[in-house]
């Protein structure tokens, strides 16, 4: 499985972005799809997860309400919709994709995206 992340970029504090993962590949074995960030000198952290075939979501408490995960299995590709960003949002982000339904950690992800860097002014 190849994964592609797009999107990121420099944004003002109260903001919007929209990240996309396309996926290519041997797909059929993708049963979920995450996105994480890792910002300098901290650790990957889980930002959202999202079943392929469910729907089923999970998100981070820091993102809950302003994020949001969402697929188009047509294209193969998984969005996050980051609305109301802070500067602690600032990291490079990171999709990856994993053959459990809905993980939650990073042990539990196959396949890894290049990242796309996203930094929030205030």
């Amino acid at each position: 499985v190849q994964l592609q992340a797009s999107g990121g970029g420099l944004v003002q504090a109260g903001g919007s972005l929209r990240l996309s993962c396309a996926a290519s590949g041997r797909t059929s074995y993708t049963y979920a799809v995450g996105w994480f960030r890792q910002a300098p000198g901290k650790e990957r952290d889980l930002v959202a997860v999202i079943n392929w075939n469910a729907g089923s979501t999970y998100y981070a408490d820091s993102v809950k309400g302003r994020f949001t995960i969402s697929r188009d299995n047509g294209l193969n590709t998984v969005y996050l919709q980051m609305n109301s960003l802070k500067p602690e949002d600032t990291a490079v982000y990171y999709c990856a994709s994993s053959k459990f339904s809905v993980p939650t950690r990073g042990s539990e992800y196959g396949y890894w995206g290049q990242g796309t860097q996203v930094t929030v002014s205030s």
